[in-house]
């Protein structure tokens, strides 16, 4: 199972001028020979760009971008990982959603698919991270 971030589908969505051949074609490789998956963070982050669930639905169907709850011991890893953020100097309040996508990844073996890989690689060294080259 791939989960995939939501920079991804925000640069598919959007049209981004510079990420959109890239994303576009890696999710498109990838779900001929894998499942492709989405979380609640994920859902959320991508909801802005629609005006309902349904609409949001027909964009990212459940058949091919599987819908999986955020297990619990993916939010405490998350909330560890974010005290590790702490400690080095992080200044934001509350867990960033790249923890918790990091971490459900993690706990559940998924590779991640994502362009915002540093942060990830940096927190959660177990998961497999297909990004971009160079980033």
């Amino acid at each position: 199972m791939i989960l995939v971030d939501s920079s991804v589908l925000l640069d598919i969505l959007t049209i981004d001028p510079v990420w959109f051949e890239w994303s576009s074609n890696i999710v498109a490789s990838l779900a001929d020979n894998n499942d492709l998956a989405i979380n609640p963070l994920i859902y959320a982050e991508v909801s802005v760009k629609f005006s309902s669930p349904a609409e949001l639905d027909e964009a990212f169907p459940k058949h091919i971008f599987y819908r999986e709850p955020l297990p619990f011991d993916a939010a405490f890893l998350a909330g560890k990982a974010f005290a590790i953020y702490r400690k080095r100097g992080g200044t934001k309040n509350s867990p960033l959603s790249d923890f918790y996508i990091g971490a459900h990844a993690a706990v559940a073996g998924f590779d991640l698919l994502t362009r915002d890989s540093r942060r990830v690689s940096q927190y959660f060294p177990t998961v497999k991270i297909i990004a971009p080259r160079g980033i």
